[in-house]
């Protein structure tokens, strides 16, 4: 496995591990993906093979210009409507975090769909992501580079330290930006659905395109090993850390009594500070086991160190004792939810599937 900065030759070098049927892991502006050349059905067998992911899980299918769409979707299926919606779309947020389903081309083969006639296709806004994608066959199918079900991953070390011996090469391009993966939207039927909330608000889409309705399944009515998704992020147990995770409401984690073992992830500074007050005088608290996502209580700060903050808390637990923290043993986790607005939609959703 090669471990390389991103460059002009280490994304050759992606490229053409990519080309021969290789996995290169290279990093978007929502996490790190892990890619096969997606008209290579043996190259996506790869990819389920190194994640442990299962074969009725669906795959986005990544493009670096919207020109080359044609190539990877048959747009001939959709009725004029839905061009409309999809050229509007495009437009305004691609490249961007937004996943479209839309029919896919017989050139995509179909184990990169779960063997669906349709996939989420979108256009990274990243440097080296575009680079690297039209460098190799021009369309590139990529999960989230890490272990199925585990903490999607926002650094490249992250990678190294869970699929190194899985992969070809791993592209370290720094610290993604937005933090949670693409909003996925199903703009096929008459009324349009999020099947899986993420780095575009659906506040955003609605002002673009009018009234979008959210699918995702609830934690309650979503399956936890059976098939039939059309996008990925929709299992019950999902984006988990090793540690156990227990979500609260805003006034519930306030009223919490800080505990030996326990970490506290609030949302904003506020809810810390008055978390705080409550405690005893003699409370030995600990700051470490102490995070915040963002001081000033924004959505999008939030979701761009949500992953990272867990990673960093996963360090502490049992089953990564030599990594402890100043001593620090985390048995548990308890965060507060975001507000149900912006990227706090998405970081809920993960939030509660990491709970599962």
């Amino acid at each position: 496995m090669e471990f390389l900065p991103v460059s002009q030759g280490s994304l050759l070098r992606a490229a053409e591990v990519l080309r021969r049927g290789g996995l290169a892991v290279f990093p978007t502006e929502t996490v790190y993906g892990l890619g096969a050349d997606a008209y290579n059905a043996a190259a996506v067998a790869k990819v389920f093979e190194a994640k442990g992911r299962p074969r009725f899980d669906p795959l986005i299918i990544h493009i670096a210009a919207a020109e080359t769409l044609e190539h990877a979707a048959d747009l001939s299926m959709l009725t004029e409507e839905t061009k409309q919606k999809l050229s509007l779309l495009a437009k305004e947020f691609w490249p961007g975090p937004l996943s479209i389903v839309l029919p896919k081309s017989e050139k995509i083969p179909g184990i990169a769909t779960a063997g669906l006639s349709t996939a989420a296709f979108r256009i990274p806004d990243h440097d080296a992501a575009l680079k690297l994608i039209s460098l190799s066959g021009g369309a590139v199918a990529a999960p989230s580079a890490n272990p199925f079900g585990a903490l999607s991953p926002t650094r490249a070390e992250y990678v190294r330290d869970t699929l190194s011996e899985k992969v070809d090469i791993i592209l370290d391009g720094g610290s993604t930006k937005i933090g949670v993966e693409s909003t996925v939207l199903d703009i096929m039927s008459d009324s349009v659905k999020i099947l899986r909330p993420g780095g575009t608000p659906k506040e955003a889409i609605e002002k673009l395109i009018g009234p979008v309705e959210d699918n995702a399944p609830s934690i309650e009515s979503a399956p936890s090993t059976e098939g039939g998704f059309i996008s990925p992020g929709q299992l019950k147990s999902h984006y988990a850390p090793k540690t156990p995770l227990k979500v609260f409401s805003r006034e519930e984690i306030i009223n919490l009594s800080y505990k030996k073992g326990i970490a506290f992830l609030f949302f904003d500074s506020c809810a810390r500070d008055e978390w705080l007050k409550a405690q005893t005088a003699d409370t030995p608290i600990k700051e470490v086991a102490i995070r915040v996502l963002s001081k000033s209580g924004n959505t999008t700060e939030a979701a761009a160190c949500f992953f990272e903050t867990l990673h960093e808390l996963d360090k502490c637990n049992t089953v990564n004792s030599r990594n402890l923290e100043n001593g620090l043993e985390i048995l548990c986790i308890y965060a507060q939810f975001a507000p149900q607005e912006g990227l706090g939609a998405a970081i809920n959703d993960r939030l509660r599937r990491a709970g599962a």
